[in-house]
């Protein structure tokens, strides 16, 4: 019997990142063909296609030059299939496949996908799946049409149409590409439409794909029941709640935070109006959750803000989401593990819930890993790259490892050794995190229990 690629004896954490690895190596390839290219596109070089690859299967951002100057029609539909399929995971896409296709999935293969699509059980995978597609290529379709009423009028139907569907997969991915032009979406800063529906795809994609299935589940219990708003969120899980409030709360710090450092920047908000300002602070906080869009240039917004914005870039969106970063989740379990020890509680609560013990631990495994490859990918910059700003560095590492795509201006100085450890910075930081969980939830052969003892903290 012919055995699927998927069930060869490697371990569920290999394949994954396996997965990521082949379609990175595949899209280099194809992105570094000279029928993907402008005749007249600037001279480049594999390792620049190869860089363009990782960010895009990463779903990042970070590129040693613009899209839109050197892939032409069809390397711009390669780069847009590269960050879907990067977005929704290549494992995603080759079960979603045989689905369609009526196949059903060996145990071995819905062990995969249930790991790929962070889902903790085997039950309803294939309409979990699909739900997962239908939502996103639903929201892209909606939010590429909003694009058009701008993108068509300003570029024509063909680019209008394109660029908007270009823009509408970049952002639900949280890719942070586009095919504008040089400077990003500078451009369209005071442009609300543009804003506002780039910020809900970006939201979207990161909110995790379990929240909006269970966003979607409350309202079907909810929509027949008397005081639909209180039964819509107690039918919400515990999970969803932490998401949602966390997202609401980073969110609104962010925006405020943003808006206070910047607002007498005569090089960013000094002289926009006060809904202006807003606008553009709010869109940066929704960007800086691994995105990668900018509408301001961080070479003229200050120290301040831009370490405000890489704490923004660390924590990241919600897992099973298109989002990066350590999550919002961790973060989250973080804060509540330090607001129970100030007060003195044995236990860390959520809403009259008690979080477990392995969750405890799982979230300070994330974080020790997490900030232990940035700093070591952080110290291999400044060792081999001593002629630039070291603080222009850090930030490029953390936008690189929170998959965010944001830079300084720096990422065409860097040497080939320097894209190098960009590179593994973003697959890992795209592929890490779930590579760590999934070692701790391995079940182990013996678990002993030894006498406590005491260790002074502090």
């Amino acid at each position: 019997m012919k055995k699927s690629i998927l069930t060869y004896p490697l371990s569920t954490t290999q394949k994954l990142s396996l997965s990521f690895i082949a379609l990175i190596f595949i899209g280099s390839l194809l992105l570094a063909s000279p029928l993907m290219h402008y005749p007249n596109a600037p001279e480049t070089s594999y390792l620049d296609h190869l860089f363009t690859a990782v960010s895009m299967v990463c779903v990042t951002g970070l590129s040693v030059f613009p899209v839109s100057e050197v892939y032409n029609g069809l390397g711009q539909v390669t780069a847009m299939a590269l960050m879907q399929i990067g977005g929704l995971g290549l494992v995603s896409l080759v079960a979603f496949s045989q689905y369609s296709l009526k196949k059903r999935l060996s145990l071995r293969d819905q062990t995969l996908l249930q790991s790929a699509m962070s889902q903790s059980t085997h039950h309803h995978l294939k309409e979990y799946l699909f739900f997962a597609y239908r939502l996103t290529f639903g929201i892209e379709l909606i939010c590429a049409i909003l694009l058009a009423f701008d993108f068509i009028p300003r570029f024509g139907w063909g680019n209008g149409i394109f660029n908007s569907l270009f823009l509408a997969v970049s952002a639900f991915c949280n890719a942070g590409f586009d095919n504008i032009g040089q400077n990003s979406l500078q451009l369209f800063a005071l442009n609300p439409l543009i804003n506002l529906v780039l910020a809900f795809l970006i939201f979207s994609g990161g909110l995790g794909f379990n929240v909006w299935h269970d966003l979607y589940n409350s309202y079907l219990n909810s929509r027949q029941q008397p005081r639909f708003w209180a039964n819509f969120w107690k039918h919400l899980s515990i999970h969803s709640r932490l998401i949602l409030n966390s997202t609401a709360i980073i969110l609104l710090l962010g925006t405020g935070l943003s808006f206070l450092l910047e607002y007498n920047n005569s090089e960013t908000l000094k002289y926009l109006t006060f809904p202006e300002q807003i606008l553009v602070s709010f869109f940066q906080s929704v960007t800086m959750r691994t995105a990668g869009f900018s509408t301001l240039s961080y070479l003229d917004t200050g120290h301040a803000t831009n370490f405000l914005y890489i704490l923004q870039m660390l924590i990241g969106g919600g897992p099973g989401g298109t989002a990066g970063g350590i999550k919002v989740s961790v973060a989250a379990i973080l804060f509540l593990l330090f607001r129970a020890e100030l007060a003195g509680q044995s236990q860390v609560t959520f809403q009259n819930r008690t979080i477990p013990q392995r969750l405890l631990r799982q979230t300070l495994t994330v974080l020790l890993f997490f900030f232990g490859i940035l700093i070591i990918g952080y110290l291999l910059l400044l060792e081999n790259e001593p002629h630039l700003d070291p603080f222009a560095l850090f930030f490029e590492a953390s936008s690189a490892i929170a998959t965010v795509g944001v830079s300084m201006e720096l990422t065409s100085q860097l040497s080939t050794i320097g894209r190098c450890i960009i590179m593994a910075l973003m697959f890992i930081g795209r592929v890490g995190p779930i590579t760590v969980l999934l070692s701790i939830l391995q079940k182990k052969e013996k678990d002993i229990h030894y006498a406590e003892c005491d260790i002074i903290i502090g």
